[in-house]
């Protein structure tokens, strides 16, 4: 895949910090994010990061049985999503009701970084950049602005 960065950015702005990369001998189940936009809590409050577990065969059965699936297919992302997401800033409990409240923006980036850590099992991504041709490794899952 290749993703386009804004020229001017300095290499060492776009390398993924050595912590984040994994030993080839090391089995990793929690991923850590920072959302593009991030939730709004009612209080006014933002969270942005938050960290994300590998999904389960319970995880992606449970949900078909909920009524709210049931009744819309498209439901089953918001359920998956409230299932796998344990940590979103200082929330305590994040449910269907938190994914339901998310920037259609950050909806879309939980729905590739599940899709990331459950198939690839990890959110690094080969990319190129447009202005230089210069391949490098990034971590999608971002942490500081332009990172995701």
């Amino acid at each position: 895949m290749r993703r386009s960065f804004a020229p001017g950015l300095a290499d060492d702005e776009l390398q993924m910090p050595s912590e984040v990369e994994p030993r080839k001998d090391e089995f990793k189940t929690e991923f850590p994010f920072v959302l593009p936009r991030g939730y709004v809590d009612r209080s006014g409050q933002l969270h942005r990061h938050g960290v994300m577990r590998l999904a389960t065969a319970r995880d992606e059965l449970v949900p078909l049985a909920d009524d709210r699936v049931r009744e819309n297919a498209a439901y089953l992302t918001v359920v998956l999503l409230a299932r796998v997401i344990t940590e979103l800033g200082t929330l305590t409990d994040v449910h269907a009701g938190i994914v339901e409240g998310m920037f259609a923006t950050d909806l879309a980036f939980l729905q590739d970084l599940y899709r990331r850590i459950n198939t690839e099992g990890h959110t690094r991504a080969r990319v190129i950049c447009p202005a230089c041709q210069h391949e490098m490794t990034v971590d999608l899952a971002g942490g500081r602005l332009g990172e995701s």
